[in-house]
């Protein structure tokens, strides 16, 4: 049997072949094998700028929260001080008012001081006759009480204490603590130690253990003092007369007196009320006071007084006096009420009483 030749051709061409395409292969899984590790490595890029990005996202939005908390506190802070500034252009109002009110009083006070410089001027000429008529000798007699000092003090002062029924007011308020604002606003919270020896209360005082000193023996007479409200010094005799001739009596008064310490408003009505009580009315009646009423029956509304308002309680509270009574006035120093001066003395010359005002070493 012949043997088949073989085709040496077709065996290098089938190896040729079969070495290209495991070239090919081996290429192809060398690129792949690379592509892959790049592709990891922009992968990993990727998502860590991805992460950045969403790290980002978050701060952004708790920055976020933030500011619209903060926005919504300036909105509550802007609401509040919408609220204020109101308040505030109502404060300014009321202020200007007051300012304008206040200008005002203070044209009608310098009015008041020139028409009461004349008035003092007629009361000088009206006291130098009184005193050329006036008597050498006292009609009052023997005094009840001895007061220090030498000198006879009544004519001096033209006060002659007389009467069958004498009664005496003292204004108690805080006002007669000092004779300046800024005085009584610092006087009046101290301790009632200190209140009590305030140097224009030891004068009041002072002036009562006179008055009392020249009480008439067969007279009778009661001291009331008065704040907001009157009273009588001696607890338990309201609306009773006591004997000026039971000198107990006036030693009493004195030292109750001068255990009193000054406080609170003033109501001229509530203590003109209280003259109204005593039966029979009194003869003469003497009033210790440094100022205009602040107030009328009741406490006002408001702090504030004004002067217009003050001089219109005081005539409130003069309706309520009985008639064709003396009314002798003692007017203790004290500033910012221009009124006082004009309206005490009117008082005391239609009632046909006496008007004095004392020097500090008095009496």
């Amino acid at each position: 049997m012949k043997r088949k030749k073989l085709n040496v051709f077709s065996l290098s061409f089938l190896d040729i072949i079969t070495c290209g395409l495991g070239a090919i292969i081996l290429l192809f899984v060398l690129v792949n094998a690379k592509s892959a590790a790049q592709r990891d490595t922009v992968t990993s890029e990727l998502r860590a700028e991805v992460n950045r990005i969403e790290t980002q996202a978050l701060e952004g939005k708790k920055q976020l929260i933030q500011v619209r908390n903060v926005l919504e506190k300036t909105r509550t802070e802007l609401v509040k001080t919408q609220g204020l500034s109101r308040q505030v252009i109502e404060i300014i109002k009321n202020s200007n008012v007051e300012l304008a009110t206040s200008d005002k009083d203070t044209l009608a006070s310098k009015s008041h001081v020139n028409k009461l410089k004349a008035d003092l001027k007629s009361l000088e000429e009206d006291v130098k006759r009184l005193r050329a008529g006036a008597k050498a000798q006292d009609e009052l007699g023997a005094k009840l009480r001895p007061f220090p000092g030498e000198g006879d003090r009544q004519y001096l002062t033209d006060l002659k204490v007389g009467g069958q029924r004498i009664f005496i007011l003292v204004d108690a308020s805080a006002s007669m603590l000092d004779e300046t604002i800024v005085g009584v606003i610092r006087r009046r919270n101290q301790r009632p130690k200190e209140k009590i020896n305030a140097p224009k209360w030891r004068q009041a005082v002072k002036t009562i253990n006179w008055l009392t000193a020249q009480l008439p023996p067969t007279s009778k007479f009661q001291v009331y003092t008065f704040n907001e409200s009157a009273a009588p010094l001696i607890a338990g005799t309201q609306g009773t007369w006591l004997n000026a001739g039971e000198v107990d009596k006036l030693n009493k008064t004195v030292a109750r007196m001068r255990q009193l310490a000054p406080e609170k408003g003033t109501s001229l009505l509530n203590a003109f009320n209280a003259i109204g009580e005593m039966k029979p009315a009194p003869d003469n009646i003497f009033l210790l006071s440094d100022s205009l009423p602040t107030m009328g029956a009741k406490k006002p509304w408001g702090k504030r007084v004004s002067g217009k308002k003050r001089l219109s309680l005081f005539n409130e509270a003069v309706r309520e006096l009985p008639s064709r009574t003396p009314v002798n006035i003692i007017l203790y120093p004290m500033e910012g009420d221009p009124f006082a001066a004009s309206a005490f003395w009117k008082l005391a010359k239609n009632t046909r009483g006496s008007f004095f005002c004392p020097s500090k070493d008095w009496p």
